[in-house]
């Protein structure tokens, strides 16, 4: 039976969204994590992860877990942002995470260097708040520094998932290939193209070399997030193959669509534009399954 757009959710069984943007937050949100969960279960997916630019996820999700949503049939993932709120580039907000629990240690977002030199604003730019310190995974001679091996070590011990958060394709490189030499087995790219600046070649190599290329449904779909056009969309797939890319919805923010409808609007966009069912089954819930220890 070929899918329509107006018969999209059996696609959505299975799920997992592994960028999952709900509150509280110093930024405005359409719901707290609770309520994400519940709509998420309601969907049929399997997961979802929790992330904040500002805060560890992690215990608010072994709360809701354990307590309040132990009988939904989901996981509920969570990790640390290695922003200023944190410490930066701390081993020890890192081994704390993942020992509470925590199953991504993402880099760097809106403290990043390159984040920062894109000009971007968030609450965190409140004059009665601490300027942000640039972060960069690179010392002065372009060298991993030795706060960031350490973070590589432990994210290996931990077998967890090392993001790239924010970081530019340029440190994004010597990071990932420093992660496999330190052991690291699980690798995720995000915002390849807006943050990090990759080209297609890039995430061929980055795919070519194991890692997994996360697309958000708020890149791609319209909304004040949207940064690409479709065509984008299907030439990172090619570039990747669909065996290495991971849908997320990267929403949650007022403003834009709430998490699950994005996820709906990005399977639809994806039949409009020739991109087979199975792939997106692949792209929605088997490659994040594989990447965070699901499968």
């Amino acid at each position: 039976m070929t899918t329509t757009i107006d018969d999209i959710d059996h696609l959505l069984t299975g799920a997992i969204d592994l960028d999952c943007r709900t509150g509280p937050s110093l930024e405005a949100r359409h719901f707290t994590h609770d309520y994400a969960a519940e709509e998420a279960a309601a969907a049929g997916m399997a997961a979802v992860a929790f992330r904040d630019d500002f805060y560890p996820t992690t215990p608010v999700a072994a709360i809701l877990e354990k307590t309040v949503y132990a009988e939904l049939p989901m996981k509920l993932l969570s990790g640390v942002v290695l922003n200023n709120y944190v410490g930066g580039l701390n081993p020890y907000a890192v081994e704390h995470e993942l020992e509470l629990g925590g199953r991504i240690i993402w880099m760097p977002t809106i403290s990043a260097a390159n984040h920062l030199r894109m000009g971007y604003r968030d609450k965190s730019d409140n004059p009665a708040m601490r300027p942000r310190e640039a972060l960069s995974v690179l010392d002065a001679r372009g060298a991993i520094t030795g706060p960031v091996h350490e973070i590589l070590e432990i994210i290996a011990e931990y077998d967890a998932v090392l993001a790239s958060g924010h970081l530019h394709i340029s440190e994004i490189l010597p990071l990932f290939e420093s992660a496999r030499a330190a052991g690291v087995r699980r690798m995720l790219v995000n915002q390849p193209l807006h943050h990090a600046g990759a080209t297609l070649a890039d995430i061929e190599e980055l795919a070519r070399e194991g890692a997994f290329i996360e697309l958000t449904a708020a890149a791609f779909i319209e909304g004040p997030d949207r940064r690409h056009p479709p065509d984008v969309l299907t030439s990172v797939i090619a570039a990747a193959s669909p065996e290495r890319i991971v849908f997320s919805s990267g929403l949650g923010h007022t403003g834009n669509l709430k998490p699950v409808e994005g996820l709906r609007a990005l399977i639809r966009l994806c039949l409009q534009h020739g991109i087979a069912e199975e792939d997106m089954t692949m792209m929605l819930a088997k490659n994040a399954a594989q990447l965070v220890g699901l499968a």
